[in-house]
């Protein structure tokens, strides 16, 4: 049986970005460009009467950020999944993006395979975060357990509170598995635990703690 062609909707307001990008998806036989948008307006009309896979989305867009347009494009369509593709790395950007519902956020400096293995990750219920970015929505603690923990290693944890494979915790992070093994036990040895229930149980516990604390 022919397996099923993911759809892709492109939103960047860079045409030659879009021309790459196409380029490079339509090259996947299991991905297909279906749309474009050069701006979130644009992105909307589109999504009235369309319903991609999955969005590819920039950060600065002429009618507003990124982060803005996943709030809108999750209330429009809640089953398509939202990855950022962008240059900017700050810190809010981030954290709005992933409040507001991102499945990902990936920074254009990555080669062509790695955004095509983040668009399956994605799709596959993965989320991706780019090695460089720092995921400041788990990164700010009060435990002083937790702040021990640099930010790929809190990543780490709470890919593991999901009971995510050590395999699933690489391709979402692009990191060897065997380098996932040597985080995880760097991780339990710095929050003193024994085993990967009690790490995800740690860490649902703190997750709990800071959303009380909003």
């Amino acid at each position: 049986m022919k397996k099923d062609i993911s759809q892709i909707m492109l939103v960047d307001d860079h045409n030659i970005v879009r021309m790459g990008l196409k380029g490079l998806i339509d090259n996947d036989p299991e991905l297909k460009v279906c749309a474009e948008a050069a701006s979130l307006s644009e992105a909307y009309q589109l999504l009235s009467s369309i319903t991609p896979d999955l969005i590819l989305l920039d950060m600065k867009l002429p009618d507003g950020y990124g982060a803005e347009g996943v709030r809108e494009m999750k209330r429009m369509l809640p089953g398509t999944k939202v990855l950022i593709l962008t240059a900017f790395a700050e810190d809010y950007m981030v954290q709005e993006s992933l409040r507001n519902g991102a499945d990902g956020y990936l920074l254009k400096n990555v080669d062509g395979r790695s955004i095509i293995q983040a668009i399956h990750n994605v799709l596959n219920s993965l989320m991706v975060m780019d090695p460089s970015v720092g995921n400041t929505m788990l990164s700010t603690s009060r435990d002083p357990l937790i702040g021990q923990l640099i930010d790929r290693e809190q990543m780490v944890l709470n890919l593991i509170s999901q009971g995510k494979t050590n395999k699933e915790i690489g391709e979402s992070l692009f990191l060897a598995e065997k380098t996932v093994r040597n985080l995880i036990t760097k991780i339990m040895k710095k929050i003193n635990v024994t085993n990967r229930t009690e790490a995800a149980a740690f860490w649902l516990k703190h997750r709990a703690g800071k959303d009380e604390d909003r």
